[in-house]
């Protein structure tokens, strides 16, 4: 596109460009970030803290096991398998000073997921937390991993208290389940290990991989997206530059990392920003346990949170939420799905703040669009494009769309991964004339606004009309009695496909003539559900993304549409 109203709409301050090679590799940021911010902390997580000096010092042990006991070689894979505790940033620093690619895994994935995930990597080493080692035990053999290194929660705690909560979790709530993986190390005896050698630091190139980041699966199975040191330097910069008018201060910001470090969105917000800025990270274990994530929020005044819509929304349901001080907050940046009207409202009222929504893809590193910080947040919309970043709305003949226009937003820009990892055909058939087809539908206000309409392969066609879940949600979101919705299509004679609400109640008194009627007053007659259940809980991704996916797959089962 040669013309991009969206510069004319950039914040004050914000600059057009950005210099993706201002690195040469991750690694380097991270020498640049020990010297300048090594007495600062960097990580903290149950109460225990590290500089960003002690993170070098022990990512450069774990290299050096790595590269000394192991004889790994730069680009070899190793899966890296934890929630967020202080080992994960540890091992993710280390393998990438190393030299080699980190395949992130979802630590609650089934045998099966890890298996198919693995073999494709052809991973070689993994560090897992002891309560899922059983589920590698399982299909060890079937893969390429030949090191294997196991954690427990409490490993780098110290003292009593660590000790403490590896007994209460193994012994008292039986959350580790026996396993035998004979060859297995721990991780404070890989970094005792790697103690022991100098760490030579690898040449690494900026197009080598960092990352094979597995796509989460949502419509089929999930696959490896190649991602880059300058994929990732190159959204870090542009995110980075976003930021200047939020003041966020070198060294003095403290950052609330609920979201998992494994999965995209948090890798660059909570791994590699922070580095940038000399944050400190509050890594938050299990935030689905609310009362506990409110509990650990009190201790800290901070400046930056990022979430999903169902995180969000969680907080503002939670008791002691609302009493929290919210004047430090300069960020509250929600990615991953679609951000709901009635949650920016509450999110506003009960803060005084704005949540500022982002759009991104694993694909893309993951940043693309970004709602401005300031007066130009937008509700509604992704935002505007990032520096360098292109983007196009397609039909379905590839021809470009005008604004106001429906069409599957395309993109270009140097986040763009590399392809998928030994799939060509699916890379070839994801990219047209140099953009990255996204999957998603959009729109774009005049002023270079965009706006996700919905996924693709999600719409719903009622009598030759297209429904788009998120808008329906969005609506029966608004309603005072709903604390969760997912809107699916489901078989039906006369108009091929029905739309079906799946309701969690946020009031019990809530009654499917009360959401049909609601519907009726806010929603066109063929958007409105024809038919509507109610659940205790809704099938969610490991980020807390409400998966379209399942509710479909679970509905099927049990029901029929004559």
């Amino acid at each position: 596109m040669s013309d991009k109203p969206w510069l004319s709409s950039y914040p004050k301050g914000v600059p057009q460009t950005i210099d993706a090679d201002k690195y040469s590799s991750l690694p380097e940021l991270f020498v640049e970030s020990r010297s300048k911010y090594g007495s600062k902390p960097a990580y903290e997580n149950m109460g225990k803290q590290i500089t960003f000096e002690e993170l070098g010092v022990l990512s450069d042990q774990f290299a050096s096991y790595l590269q000394n006991v192991l004889k790994l070689q730069p680009g070899d894979k190793i899966a890296i398998q934890l929630p967020n505790v202080l080992q994960n940033p540890i091992a993710m620093y280390g393998a990438l000073k190393a030299g080699l690619t980190v395949v992130n895994t979802n630590p609650l994935y089934t045998a099966s997921e890890m298996k198919h995930q693995f073999v494709d990597s052809g991973a070689k080493a993994i560090v897992i937390l002891a309560n899922f080692a059983y589920n590698l035990e399982a299909i060890l053999k079937d893969t390429q991993i030949e090191h294997v290194i196991v954690t427990q929660l409490g490993d780098l705690l110290g003292g009593l208290k660590g000790a403490l909560i590896n007994f209460v979790v193994k012994r008292i709530k039986k959350m580790v389940p026996a396993y035998q993986l004979p060859t297995a190390v721990t991780f404070n005896e890989a970094l005792k290990q790697g103690s022991a050698h100098s760490f030579v630091a690898p040449k690494i190139n900026p197009e080598d991989l960092a990352f094979l980041q597995y796509t989460g699966g949502t419509t089929g199975v999930s696959k490896g997206a190649m991602l880059t040191h300058r994929n990732l330097i190159a959204n870090l910069q542009q995110i980075e530059a976003w930021l200047a008018e939020t003041n966020l201060e070198e060294g003095e910001e403290i950052f609330i990392a609920a979201l998992p470090l494994y999965h995209i969105f948090a890798l660059n917000a909570h791994a590699l920003l922070p580095a940038k800025l000399g944050a400190k990270n509050i890594l938050i274990t299990n935030p689905r346990d609310m009362k506990g994530f409110v509990k650990e929020l009190k201790k800290h005044p901070f400046s930056l949170i990022t979430g999903v819509n169902t995180l969000f929304n969680g907080l503002l349901n939670t008791p002691g939420f609302s009493e929290l001080d919210h004047s430090t907050i300069k960020v509250a940046l929600a990615g991953g799905m679609a951000l709901q009207r009635a949650v920016f409202d509450k999110w506003e009222q009960t803060t005084g703040k704005k949540i500022a929504e982002a759009y991104g893809l694993t694909e893309t590193s993951p940043g693309l669009c970004i709602n401005p910080m300031g007066e130009g947040n937008r509700v509604g919309t992704i935002g505007l494009p990032l520096p360098e970043t292109d983007v196009l709305l397609l039909d379905e003949e590839g021809k470009e769309v005008g604004p106001g226009e429906k069409g599957e937003l395309c993109t270009k820009g140097p986040q763009v991964f590399l392809g998928y990892w030994n799939k060509p055909e699916e890379t070839e058939k994801c990219f047209i004339n140099g953009y990255f087809k996204t999957g998603d539908i959009a729109t774009m206000d005049p002023d270079g606004y965009f706006r996700i309409v919905d996924r693709k392969k999600e719409m719903i066609l009622v009598s030759g009309f297209n429904v788009f879940p998120n808008e329906v949600e969005d609506a029966i979101a608004s309603h005072p009695k709903v604390l969760e919705v997912g809107v699916i299509g489901v078989p039906d004679a006369k108009s091929t496909e029905a739309v079906k609400a799946v309701i969690v109640k946020k009031d019990g008194s809530l009654t499917e003539d009360e959401i049909k009627a609601f519907c009726k007053e806010n929603l066109t007659g063929y958007k409105c559900p024809k038919h509507v259940s109610f659940t205790s809980e809704l099938p969610k991704s490991n980020v807390g993304k409400i998966l379209r996916r399942v509710i479909k797959e679970e509905d099927a089962k049990v029901n029929t549409y004559d």
